[in-house]
């Protein structure tokens, strides 16, 4: 029964926590020990006394939050399982961004996993999601609804490729978060064959260099400053919230675009202002969200941040212990 983890891993003041082991997963307060899943804004929190994390993570906190980071940094290996308190702990690859994990607990003879985000599709730029076979498997749902299928993202590029043909004196600008979403685009971009440079807003370049240090080969992505026309016919990347800023009425009769996953939702687009919605996201649809349940194997699952309502009435109906965790705290920063 779905009370015999909650003795152990619950939700508390500051979001999850394991009593055994004396950590939180993913904090949205300042805790004494925290377990990072990845470095998300919305799960990645600064003022930690003590963090573990994939070294990835744990550096990109580190360009993100400075000193906030946390006053001591562990880094854990994929794979490699530790003792901490009265539990064993270990990260599996999430398939998210680069470094995120999964959250592996075993305690007296029980297997919980917590997965943070996680996405299914392929992804150059990060490993793969590894499912973890266990008995409680505590699900993302930011799109727990059945109209969410992201389709290909290959799709999605050709799209944009095919727009910038079409309007070949206008910059194409789009939309897209700055870790993770702006990598994987531009990774796509070159698996495409478009081979001309790629513009960088300043908000993407430190953390596309961080990819780039740890072996991604992006070519040319310059700085926009670096521009010495009006960038028709060329593609630039921005923060979403770029897009309506001024510093976007630069560029040449700019086309807005946007990827996410929530472009699907052509009133988003359109209260956006968005011209070319591109749905491309970092998190599991719908269809991928019920296999990846069903190959955990468990038969408790406790669903946090996002659609959760809808989830958890699917999963009762297959015969599933289900419930919302209704944890507060989390966004959409990685769509």
């Amino acid at each position: 029964m779905a009370e015999q983890y909650s003795s152990w891993l619950r939700p508390a003041g500051a979001g999850l926590y394991c009593v055994p082991g004396d950590f939180y997963i993913d904090p949205h307060h300042p805790v004494e020990r925290a377990v990072i899943t990845h470095a998300h804004s919305d799960h990645a929190r600064p003022g930690h006394s003590a963090v573990m994390a994939t070294a990835e993570t744990l550096d990109i906190m580190k360009l993100r939050l400075g000193e906030g980071a946390g006053r001591s940094m562990q880094p854990l290996s994929l794979g490699v399982s530790m003792q901490v308190g009265d539990v064993t702990l270990r990260l599996a690859p999430a398939g998210h961004v680069l470094g995120s994990a999964q959250v592996v607990i075993e305690h007296k003879g029980k297997r919980a996993v917590i997965s943070g985000d996680y996405k299914r599709q392929a992804d150059a730029t990060c490993l793969p999601f590894e499912p973890v076979s266990c008995d409680l498997f505590i699900t993302e749902a930011t799109f727990g609804l059945p109209v969410f299928k992201h389709g290909s993202d290959r799709e999605e590029v050709a799209k944009l490729l095919a727009s910038m043909a079409a309007f070949p004196d206008r910059t194409h600008l789009v939309g897209v978060y700055g870790l993770g979403k702006c990598q994987r685009l531009l990774s796509l971009l070159r698996a495409a064959g478009y081979e001309k440079p790629i513009w960088l807003h300043g908000a993407l370049l430190t953390i596309t260099q961080y990819y780039i240090g740890r072996g991604l080969d992006f070519r040319e992505v310059p700085h926009v400053s670096e521009a010495k026309q009006l960038l028709a016919g060329e593609l630039v990347l921005c923060p979403p919230g770029a897009l309506a800023d001024r510093w976007s009425r630069q560029f040449a009769d700019a086309v807005p675009c946007l990827a996410s996953g929530w472009m699907r939702v052509r009133a988003r687009a359109r209260q956006r202002g968005v011209e070319l919605p591109l749905v491309i996201s970092d998190h599991a649809d719908w269809p991928a969200l019920l296999a990846t349940i069903a190959e955990t194997g468990a038969e408790d699952v406790w669903v946090t941040h996002g659609r959760e309502e809808a989830l958890v009435h699917e999963l009762s109906r297959q015969g599933l212990r289900a419930k919302a965790l209704s944890i507060v705290g989390r966004e959409d920063e990685g769509e």
